[in-house]
Formats: structure tokens, C-alpha cells, sequence
């Protein structure tokens, strides 16, 4: 016997809590595809941590939407027991890594969003978050300089690294207006302080993407139509599969620990 779907009360707080838990969960596996598999031992290493730390990210989130939901969910069942339209994580994060530079132009995108987010959520009112961010931030600014540094040596580097590095932003562009949305849900979260309204983060995060990409002599798209439907449990084809991978001990020995 297989475990079902569990049911979730989306409350505006639980929701919020758990898109932002599906961000860090979505995108530390993706990293996790990578051990055994990076281009040097030193960079395995590195996208091993930074999985870990948006495990961990996740492991919190979803430990307190938990804890606001107040029915028997916890972090395991929200992260391995809900069907693939109840995920609300960014389009962007469930992309496949591809190369090496499409992971890399991937994180970058997300990394100089997260850390100007987290930093802002530092002052939410929302005491437990609030001390989440602050953990985040930390680790994101160490996300941001690893994967800048490593845009600026693919696309400064050898004609095929800038090919590479080229085509992944080309490609991941469009997955990245989603991050400065929001919906009626968050703003009232957004308006009683608790949550970041990142539609202001817009500027500043064009700003340091727009600096790096330059000095890896790299260009950004004139295109501005986005991709959109991650929030609201939209997704790619991708997802599917990721779960179907994730969720496969959970789902087929149901109630084990190990």
C-alpha cells in the first residue's frame, strides 16, 4: 500500500510558509543531483552545502507552517505527501541543472533574489520568520558570491564556457520575473508587516545581476515576457519527475524511519 495525499489548510501564513519552504526544498534537491557528479571535488563539495543549507531553510519552514496549521502535518509530510499541484515553489527552481553553467546561472538568478529577501524579512513581525531569515541571509550571501564568481569564469572564460554560460541565461530569463509577484494572499501578510513585498527588491536585484553578467562579458535578454504559475501550483513537466523521485521511499513504505 502507497501513502496518499495529505490535505493542507491554506491559510495565508501557511501558504506564504510554504512556498518559501517548496523554494528551498525544490532547489536543494536539485543541487543534491549533482554530488558525485560536479566538475571538480571542491565544487562537489559546495553544491552539496549549499543543498544542505536550503534543507535546512526548509526543514524550518515547514516545521512552522506545521505549528500554524495546528492540524498532524509536519515537515515530512508536507515535503513528501502532497501531489505535485500542491507545491507553490518558483517555476526557476524546478528547471533541470542541464551543464554546469545552467546550474550555476540558475542559482545566481536565485541567490541574488534570496538574499536581498531574507534580509528584508529579518524585520518581519512575525517573530519566528524573522529569526529564519536571518539564518537564510547568511547563507545566501555565501550562494550569491559563489555562483557570481562562477558566471563570471564561465563567461569570461573559453569560447565554449561562454557559449554555455550564454545559452543557461538565455534559457532561465523568462523563470524570473515570478520571484517579484505576489497575490491577494501575501498581500495582507505583506501589509501587516509580516511578509516582504519584493516588487521594491526589483531594482536592486537587477542591479547585481546586471553588474555580473557585464563583467562576465555576458548580455541579458530585451525580452520581457515572463513565465508564471509556480505559486499557485502551475508547474513545468519537470516537477513531476523530481517528485516522482523524492517522494518514492516516503510514498511506498509508508510511516518508516530511518
Amino acid at each position: 500500500m502507497t501513502a496518499g495525499n495529505i490535505s493542507v489548510s491554506e491559510t495565508p501564513l501557511v501558504l506564504y510558509t510554504l512556498r518559501r519552504a517548496d523554494d528551498a526544498l525544490i532547489l536543494g534537491h536539485r543541487l543534491s543531483e549533482w554530488c558525485g557528479h560536479a566538475p571538480m571535488l571542491e565544487e562537489d563539495m559546495a553544491l552539496a552545502n549549499m543543498g544542505l543549507d536550503l534543507l535546512g531553510q526548509a526543514r524550518e519552514l515547514y516545521s512552522y507552517a506545521a505549528k500554524v496549521e495546528g492540524r498532524d502535518n509536519d515537515e515530512d509530510k508536507f515535503a513528501y505527501l502532497r501531489d505535485v499541484r500542491q507545491y507553490r515553489n518558483l517555476l526557476l527552481l524546478e528547471q533541470p541543472n542541464g551543464d554546469f553553467a545552467r546550474t550555476m546561472v540558475r542559482q545566481f538568478f536565485y541567490a541574488a533574489f534570496a538574499d536581498l529577501y531574507w534580509r528584508v524579512m529579518m524585520r518581519s513581525t512575525d517573530a519566528t520568520l524573522a529569526a529564519i531569515a536571518a539564518k537564510s541571509e547568511k547563507e545566501s550571501a555565501y550562494h550569491l558570491r559563489h555562483s557570481s564568481e562562477w558566471i563570471v569564469r564561465l563567461g569570461d572564460g573559453t569560447e565554449e564556457s561562454h557559449r554555455r554560460a550564454q545559452e543557461a541565461i538565455d534559457l532561465l530569463w523568462a523563470f524570473t520575473g515570478e520571484m517579484f509577484e505576489v497575490d491577494d494572499s501575501e498581500r495582507g501578510l505583506i501589509d501587516a508587516g509580516i511578509a516582504v513585498d519584493p516588487a521594491p527588491l526589483r531594482a536592486q536585484w537587477m542591479k547585481r545581476i546586471t553588474g555580473v553578467v557585464a563583467e562576465a562579458t555576458l548580455t541579458l535578454p530585451n525580452n520581457g515576457w515572463m513565465q508564471q504559475g509556480g505559486r499557485s501550483g502551475r508547474h513545468s513537466e519537470h516537477l513531476g519527475h523530481l517528485l516522482s523521485e523524492l517522494q518514492s521511499m516516503p510514498r511506498t513504505f509508508p510511516g518508516a524511519t530511518w
